[in-house]
């Protein structure tokens, strides 16, 4: 299934699976901003919407695990290359239906979708990261913030000219030519085996044994903590911003794209970073910055301030997911990335309502110190894995 692939093969290889990461985030990021109009078109009230929405959370953790069996039986790049194509065909069905039943139903195929290319292009990259010998996964979590960043920029110019149908069905088109393209070259090229393996020091991942399922949930642990943090901010922090600095709708907007540009200028400079300090203490720095960055954003008392605390959590935040993932790939193969990725999209969805009830109980600033918390119980963690993340 591995094999050995020349320099320049390997060159090719990242520039693909790079490119795929980057029209995850753009595919995603356009449905995300024609959401409202859909809402509309559908006639579901902001609970039956909600409900809807579920069935991407549901699609995705369902297929998560599924696909790293996917992946060991066929190879990560060929799932990646199908799972491309069922993201693009799905993104084009939200606009047709007509009741929150059938939305849900729709969004339950494309969540499925979008799960299974994260497991398989993770998985992908974890390889090519041990072939390469770099620490270069931070730069492909990069490119789908930056594919988030043009997706959503792009729709919201397009969104007053456009109906929803010709928007996604044009994200259709564009979804399969990339995935023509760039999966040519993932077909092309086997999986690169790490150069260890070949001295005989096989260091493939196995199936994981109970130890080292343990580690890959702690790595899961990460991950959670680092998109609970992802998820709280991109829907609260327009509200916190709004409702308790007084700041304008306008000025309120500002605070995600701050937090969003900064995660993707870490994780741009995230390999430069890894190289220099290493992965136990690229996250525990990074849990602990986003911890101090979070208790500025929640507690300050000026718009500004709240939006560099915006801005610091966003770099410390950058790239644990990033390391996380790659951790529980080395350790246990797709099946190590899928159980990561699923414990991270997990807490993704479990930060926006987690901080909602606490918002009720206390106040929405105290509400979002929880995303304090949690970053530096990632550092902790990490620090507490450092026997396993080299150093």
């Amino acid at each position: 299934m591995h094999s050995v692939v020349p320099g320049n093969e390997l060159t090719r290889l990242r520039v693909a699976i790079t490119v795929f990461f980057a029209l995850d985030g753009f595919v995603f990021a356009g449905w995300v901003v024609r959401i409202p109009a859909i809402k509309e078109q559908t006639g579901a009230s902001a609970s039956t919407l909600g409900l809807a929405l579920l069935g991407v959370s549901a699609g995705a953790v369902i297929t998560m695990m599924l696909t790293g069996r996917l992946c060991r039986r066929y190879g990560n790049h060929r799932v990646t290359v199908v799972c491309g194509i069922l993201l693009s065909l799905s993104v084009a069905l939200p606009p047709l239906t007509h009741s929150a039943l059938a939305l849900g139903a729709v969004l339950l195929v494309f969540g499925s979708a979008y799960g299974g290319i994260n497991v398989a292009f993770n998985s992908a990259a974890v390889d090519l990261v041990r072939a390469l010998r770099r620490p270069v996964m931070p730069s492909f979590h990069a490119a789908f913030s930056l594919g988030g960043m043009i997706g959503a920029g792009l729709g919201g110019l397009v969104a007053g000219h456009l109906s929803p149908t010709r928007h996604l069905l044009g994200l259709t088109v564009i979804g399969l030519v990339v995935t023509v393209v760039a999966g040519r070259t993932l077909l092309r090229i086997e999986p690169p085996v790490p150069p260890e393996s070949l001295s005989g020091k096989a260091s493939t991942a196995r199936r994981p044994d109970t130890r080292t399922r343990g580690l890959v949930v702690t790595f899961g642990l990460i991950a959670l903590c680092t998109a609970y943090g992802e998820g709280a901010l991109a829907d609260w922090s327009a509200l916190h911003l709004e409702q308790d600095l007084h700041a304008s709708p306008g000025a309120a907007a500002v605070g995600y794209s701050c937090f969003a540009l900064a995660m993707t200028i870490g994780r741009l400079t995230g390999t430069r970073l890894l190289e220099r300090l290493g992965r136990t203490r690229t996250l525990t720095i990074g849990g602990t910055t986003a911890a101090a960055g979070m208790l500025l954003g929640a507690l300050a008392p000026s718009l500004w301030a709240a939006l560099l605390g915006f801005v610091v959590t966003g770099l410390g935040l950058a790239n644990l997911f990033p390391v996380a993932v790659e951790r529980a790939g080395t350790l246990a193969g797709p099946e190590g990335v899928a159980i990561a990725s699923t414990f991270g999209y997990g807490g993704m969805l479990l930060g926006p309502p987690a901080i909602g009830f606490m918002a009720d109980w206390f106040s929405l600033p105290a509400a979002l110190t929880s995303v304090a918390v949690l970053a530096a119980t990632a550092a902790v963690i990490g620090l507490a894995t450092r026997h396993t993340t080299g150093r």
